[in-house]
């Protein structure tokens, strides 16, 4: 009792031993195959509402409530007692582009050009890249390197900003909204399996652990059928 005593809900005590960061994408609907007909609706609908709903928290009108803007390409470092409540800095979706939502509301579902989000996990204190933002590229796993023959990222070149870091934890960066990158797939083969890779890319980054399939790194497959 006396020892729990001395832990901190804020912070963890030892962090000499965090990972670097796995990651995520969306949409994610059962699995990490994203299979859809153009012509069919039906069929790539859900994954349009999953975005949607996703980026709720990420709407401009939200995060400009919410959020502050920050200086770019430096790391935001917040002093104070550890049970401060932090600023967070402000996402808004329209910095996504065309895999806003906005222009286009089905993220290139409907066009056979999917859009698909990366976001990296949360450590709190972590700061990616040691000062330089660390870069997204993706490219196929397996097979004939020309089954993706066009990606493009946003924000910018497909990096997460350095302002959105460090993390200070979910008790007090409290309206605190993860940075992604968007990956959007304009020229992808149709009518096949073709299995991507995603990885992060920066000083400190691990993506090639063959034991870890999340760790700094994603392995998807799209369908995309006509």
């Amino acid at each position: 009792y006396v020892m729990l005593l001395t832990l901190s809900p804020y912070t963890p005590r030892y962090r000499d031993r965090v990972s670097p960061p796995g990651v995520m994408i969306r949409p994610y609907l059962n699995g990490f195959t994203i299979a859809f007909n153009v012509s069919q609706p039906s069929t790539w609908q859900p994954y349009v509402d999953s975005m949607h709903r996703f980026l709720e928290a990420y709407d401009d009108k939200v995060q400009e409530e919410k959020n502050i803007e920050c200086a770019s390409g430096q790391y935001f470092i917040q002093g104070g007692n550890e049970n401060e409540e932090k600023k967070a800095c402000q996402f808004k979706r329209s910095l996504l582009q065309n895999c806003s939502g906005i222009e286009d509301s089905t993220f290139g579902y409907s066009k056979g050009q999917p859009c698909i989000l990366l976001k990296m996990n949360r450590i709190i204190g972590y700061r990616p890249g040691a000062g330089v933002p660390v870069r997204v590229d993706c490219k196929v796993l397996k097979g004939n390197e020309s089954d993706l023959r066009s990606v493009d990222f946003y924000p910018g070149n497909g990096t997460f900003d350095l302002m959105y870091y460090p993390y200070y934890g979910k008790f007090t960066h409290v309206n605190y909204t993860s940075p992604l990158v968007a990956m959007h797939f304009t020229d992808v083969r149709r009518n096949y399996l073709v299995p991507i890779q995603c990885r992060l890319n920066g000083k400190g980054i691990i993506n090639d652990l063959n034991s870890d399939r999340f760790l700094g790194r994603i392995i998807f497959t799209l369908s995309i059928g006509k």
